[in-house]
């Protein structure tokens, strides 16, 4: 029985169609995936159905959201202003869209739930977790205070967040963000929600705790009966997961079918092309006698975290413990480990941005005692290309003078050499040189990387350090950018040590593999040594859990 049916449902900003006339339905106790690249009109379905889309600017909607909505003892107490009974067609659903927004409050976080990507900005970094959660409870319920204490404590066992009953006053930020996305979970189903709509809950999780995100919602979809809506790019997610799926391609469901039949049979190019996005190693070996671009030696990195009573005595958390390493010219390091493994903080020690002990040599050079002014001619040498290109770009700032920044601090050029520098980047890069005059917020996702790419390429560094760079791309973009990184690497014999959670990836990408934990390497080889050979158990796990093994 369809719980939602979306029929002939389009989306226009200016005249200009974001989404063209799609139609689908959900079922009850059904994961039913929408896949496709960024700006496909994923998210803006998903907002279609919550009616949210008024609030983020003039946009024409038109056609049906029909939701399956019964009647429930809360709406006929407590929830008199939402009262809906009189939208109900004799099918007993209601257009979403046809709701005036006193109606559809009755809705959003009653009926239909939603699980956002980000929960560090979605939940209330002001609130404790506790009153986050009483708030979704009190919003639709009218419950005594204890049964919203008993309500919450239930819920957090749900979602298995034992660990959180004694610690309800603490903060988002004081969570692990597997914590955070569970909070997010168990507020979804505060009020016993028909249909839950998770926009990409993974993306920014480790593997670890993505299986298990994953299998909590799978857990509940047949415990509970719900349905569920998964927006993602992640094609192994919904292989696993979903029971079927819709690609989306430019505002048009381009193909619909049983998860199993999309696998083993797409019919429409653009899903051919969606499946055939996997990371692929275009990976070229090592030269023999590769000229040696950084050597680490025992490198630590610890954190002051608290004094005694007196000020006196200090306390402090080793970040990273005895770390060595060698990378050689043209060779790719994979980097691998669970959130708080020490990943980027190795990066920030490799960077000098953090202070550490050890023994650092560059390009033949010590810099492990150098302060800021004595590193800052090396400081071109190795470069960084962050996660999150939204973050990362001055907003305020032209794509030119992003680009030139570097080149400004290191070298004397005029506006014309710049100018002619920044052109045949971006060329490089797949980009028109006109872009240069734009800003960030004029581009998508995977030309946002593009630019950090070119900020950090533009100073001809021997050595990049790629902290997650793909892992908020769709597939084909991502694809897109390893493929330009591999040729890149190629051309400038690049030394990369590449920062990941996606195993995908790194097993693409990487010549060899470091596995951290808590700070230490655990594990280390060739690349098929770790994927084939491991004989360490936590790599093991990670392998499983990125290939989503067991769900």
């Amino acid at each position: 029985m369809s719980l939602l049916e979306i029929k002939n449902l389009s989306v226009s900003i200016r005249s200009h169609p974001l989404i063209d006339n799609i139609s689908f339905q959900i079922n009850k106790g059904e994961i039913f995936a929408l896949v496709g690249q960024s700006g496909s009109g994923k998210t803006l379905t998903a907002f279609s159905v919550l009616k949210l889309l008024h609030f983020l600017g003039n946009f024409d909607v038109s056609g049906e959201v029909l939701f399956d909505c019964p009647s429930k003892q809360s709406e006929e107490s407590h929830l008199n202003k939402y009262d809906v009974s009189s939208q109900r067609n004799k099918s007993n659903k209601i257009n979403t869209l046809s709701l005036t927004e006193r109606e559809m409050s009755g809705i959003r976080g009653n009926r239909i739930a939603m699980i956002f990507q980000d929960p560090m900005t979605s939940l209330n970094p002001l609130h404790n977790i506790g009153k986050q959660l009483a708030e979704a409870i009190d919003l639709h319920q009218k419950l005594s205070r204890r049964q919203v204490h008993a309500r919450i404590i239930e819920l957090v066992e749900m979602v298995e967040l034992h660990i959180l009953k004694d610690r309800l006053k603490d903060y988002p930020h004081q969570l692990s963000g597997g914590q955070r996305q569970r909070v997010m979970i168990a507020m979804a189903l505060a009020n016993d929600p028909d249909l839950i709509i998770a926009d990409e809950p993974t993306t920014a999780l480790d593997v670890t705790v993505q299986k298990g995100i994953l299998a909590l919602l799978k857990k509940l979809q047949l415990e509970k009966n719900i349905g569920i809506l998964l927006i993602t790019h992640d094609l192994t997610i919904v292989q696993k997961v979903a029971d079927r799926v819709a690609v989306m391609n430019a505002g048009k469901i381009v193909e619909l079918k049983n998860t199993a039949d999309i696998f083993s049979g797409p019919s429409h190019e653009y899903t051919k092309k969606l499946l055939s996005a996997e990371p692929r190693s275009d990976l070229q070996p090592t030269e023999p006698g590769a000229r040696e671009l950084l050597a680490i030696n025992n490198l630590d990195v610890s954190y002051q975290i608290g004094k005694n009573f007196f000020g006196l005595e200090k306390t402090y958390f080793d970040a990273v413990k005895n770390v060595s390493l060698k990378l050689l010219q043209g060779q790719t390091i994979g980097i691998v480990g669970e959130s708080g493994s020490g990943k980027s903080t190795l990066a920030k020690a490799i960077l000098k941005l953090v202070s550490s002990n050890g023994q650092m040599i560059l390009n033949g050079h010590d810099i492990s005692e150098m302060n800021e002014r004595q590193f800052k001619p090396y400081r071109k040498q190795v470069q960084i290309v962050f996660q999150d290109p939204y973050s990362s770009l001055n907003p305020r700032m032209t794509i030119r003078n992003i680009i030139a920044e570097g080149l400004l601090v290191h070298q004397k050029l005029s506006g014309k050499e710049i100018d002619s520098i920044i052109d045949r980047m971006l060329l490089s890069l797949g980009l028109k040189p006109s872009y240069k005059n734009r800003y960030p917020h004029e581009l998508s996702g995977g030309e946002k990387q593009r630019i950090g790419l070119a900020r950090s390429l533009v100073l001809n560094p021997d050595i990049l350090v790629l902290d997650e760079p793909t892992s908020a791309l769709d597939l084909i973009t991502q694809s897109e950018i390893l493929h330009i990184l591999m040729n890149i690497q190629q051309e400038l014999k690049l030394g990369m040590l590449f920062i990941s959670h996606d195993l995908r990836v790194i097993r693409a990408v990487s010549h060899y593999i470091i596995v951290m934990r808590n700070g230490l390497i655990v594990n280390q080889g060739a690349k098929d040594d770790i994927f084939t050979k491991a004989n360490e158990q936590y790599t093991k796990n990670l392998i499983e859990s990125a290939f989503l093994q067991g769900i």
